[in-house]
């Protein structure tokens, strides 16, 4: 098969990889875990790579939670053009609330899959399983998860038998170890397999519990450094960001600081069929109660989005409130997939419905979490000299396959 030097994905042309290329979005990577793992010397390889290759701080897209970042770096374009706008959303054809997990809500390729069409061969290693399918969407090629390593299949994930080519046990979802699976995966990958192109994408079960510069956290960065190191020694370009911040969400005796948005307007509108919805709700909420720095709203018809906006903007905690096609406009998201308004809180705030639809037994740390303008600023780092880049750009975390394919072949 003869393989074109250039492919056009969602009107951006990359170069394909002359070499192995591996991306890595890190879940959860305030860029200040990584600077504080260097200065505790834990991190050799991001130190000299910091020196050598190019490190810039870059904006996350909106709302910044998991599933529309990794989509969006996976297709490099906002969530208004992929249209996944969030981990969970309200479906107006049906009415239901539903995790935003399978391809059908995708608008558009991935570049992973446009790749493996144009001849190159593709691995694509998740940590969690609600990411999977949509990532692998479209791809031939192997692309599995980290939590369900042992059920992968030939035909279904591309892999058979993954724990034996790991070498490593079934990891626990709430744990370290199912990112350092996904990380020893793409080493174990590169070893037998060589692939073209690949993409690793983490969990952020450390960065939820524990604060830049603490000894878990620490630990975690300097496990991530050795594998990318071992990466280097294969060979490998290699492209790191995140899919958002974090940041912690407390009062200052360290319980959660949360506005909870449906008592708030039951008592402003003096009706309570408003509905809130938190799109950082998925199957995983142990580690953060289903509490993050944005929502949407659906109003009852004779409510006016303006009026409910306004009012929210003057409580405490709330950084902006705005109504839907103010939203979509400035905050890159699909008109027809958030509310009628959509609410940010600061920096310091968490967002929920009732204190009653939260279950906060499972926080054993005080509460850490992202999803607004605050965890937007994540790490861009590439393993390569850029002479020709554009520092002065606004660079997005969904510009890491043109950083790693247009910039460092």
């Amino acid at each position: 098969m003869n393989i074109p030097a250039t492919k056009l994905v969602n009107q951006r042309r990359y170069k394909l990889p002359a070499q192995p290329t591996v991306v890595v979005c890190v879940d959860g990577c305030e860029p200040d875990y990584l600077a504080q793992a260097v200065t505790a010397g834990r991190m050799p390889w991001l130190k000299r790579t910091l020196a050598e290759g190019v490190a810039l701080r870059a904006f996350s897209a909106l709302p910044s939670f998991t599933n529309p970042n990794n989509l969006s770096i996976v297709t490099g374009v906002p969530p208004s053009v992929h249209g996944i706008s969030g981990n969970y959303f309200l479906d107006s054809a049906s009415g239901q609330a539903v995790m935003m997990n399978d391809p059908k809500w995708l608008r558009c390729p991935t570049i992973l899959a446009e790749a493996a069409t144009a001849g190159l061969s593709v691995a694509v290693v998740t940590a969690k399983d609600k990411l999977r399918t949509l990532l692998g969407h479209g791809l031939q090629g192997i692309c599995f998860s980290a939590e369900c390593a042992d059920a992968a299949t030939l035909a279904t994930h591309g892999i058979e038998n993954v724990l034996k080519v790991v070498g490593r046990a079934q990891p626990s979802v709430y744990s370290a170890d199912l990112s350092e699976f996904v990380l020893a995966a793409g080493v174990r990958l590169m070893q037998t397999r060589r692939p073209d192109l690949m993409y690793l994408s983490t969990t952020d079960y450390v960065q939820h519990k524990h604060a830049p510069g603490s000894p878990l956290a620490n630990d975690f960065y300097a496990m991530l450094d050795g594998y990318m190191a071992q990466l280097e020694e294969l060979g490998c370009v290699i492209a790191l960001t995140a899919d958002h911040g974090m940041h912690a969400k407390t009062r200052m005796d360290g319980s959660p600081q949360v506005l909870y948005l449906s008592d708030w307007l039951g008592e402003f509108l003096q009706r309570d069929d408003a509905r809130v919805i938190l799109p950082i709700t998925d199957p995983y909420v142990v580690h953060h109660g289903a509490l993050g720095s944005f929502a949407t709203i659906y109003l009852p018809a004779s409510a006016s989005a303006r009026a409910v906006c306004e009012a929210l903007e003057k409580v405490e905690g709330i950084e902006c409130a705005m109504p839907r096609q103010q939203a979509a406009q400035l905050l890159e998201l699909p008109a027809d997939r958030i509310g009628d308004v959509v609410v940010l809180a600061d920096r310091f705030t968490v967002l929920g419905t009732t204190p009653a639809a939260h279950d906060l037994s499972g926080l054993d740390a005080p509460l850490r979490s992202h999803g607004g303008r605050g965890e937007q600023s994540v790490p861009l780092i590439l393993n390569r000299p850029a002479p020709l880049l554009d520092r002065s750009r606004r660079w997005r975390n969904f510009d890491v396959f043109d950083l790693a394919l247009n910039y460092a072949q």
